[in-house]
């Protein structure tokens, strides 16, 4: 991440939307269960809200700083920060009722890390467990704000065949302004 989105991803503006708009509606619709992964949490907008509304939260986050930073300020108990990378998940098959990424799969340095990255998911998830994840769509703006950082966005085409084929069902896709929803479930 570049200097501009550790700061918006970290500001008090960022955390309210987190909060108030972007969770309650990529929520709608799905319940995450009693263990939930939350992928790329950054400085963790979501993470406070994530840990209210079940009973346990991993957090995973590739940034070591970030990582660190986050563990010292999670203040529930009910939560645990590891630095780890999403493409290479370092948990047990099953762990998970849900996983979440918040603008976390653009981040990925390739398609091919971002299928492994799904693969991934699936592998963690139990039978029945849902994948909730936000996006950004290819575009000048979104490109400009990624200068001198990662910047891999999905294509809308092709993302629910990639998560069909790693193995996840009942694929959705949902726009909103500024960005996309995606849910799919582990159905087996």
């Amino acid at each position: 991440m570049n200097s501009f989105e550790k700061w918006y991803c970290g500001s008090a503006l960022w955390r309210y939307l987190t909060r108030r708009e972007l969770l309650p509606w990529m929520l709608r619709g799905s319940v995450l269960g009693e263990h939930v992964l939350e992928l790329g949490a950054g400085a963790g907008p979501a993470t406070t809200e994530l840990a209210r509304r079940a009973p346990r939260v991993t957090s995973l986050e590739y940034d070591r700083s970030s990582a660190l930073k986050l563990r010292a300020r999670a203040d529930h108990s009910n939560v645990c920060v590891i630095q780890g990378n999403a493409a290479a998940l370092p948990f047990s098959d099953g762990t998970f009722s849900s996983a979440i990424a918040i603008l976390m799969l653009h981040h990925l340095k390739s398609p091919e890390l971002q299928d492994r990255a799904f693969s991934e998911i699936h592998r963690v998830l139990r039978p029945g467990g849902v994948f909730l994840a936000f996006d950004i769509p290819n575009g000048w703006l979104h490109r400009v704000a990624h200068i001198r950082s990662t910047f891999v966005p999905l294509d809308r085409a092709t993302t629910i065949a990639r998560l069909m084929a790693a193995g996840l069902g009942r694929v959705t896709l949902d726009s909103r302004s500024g960005g996309f929803r995606i849910r799919a479930m582990r159905t087996e």
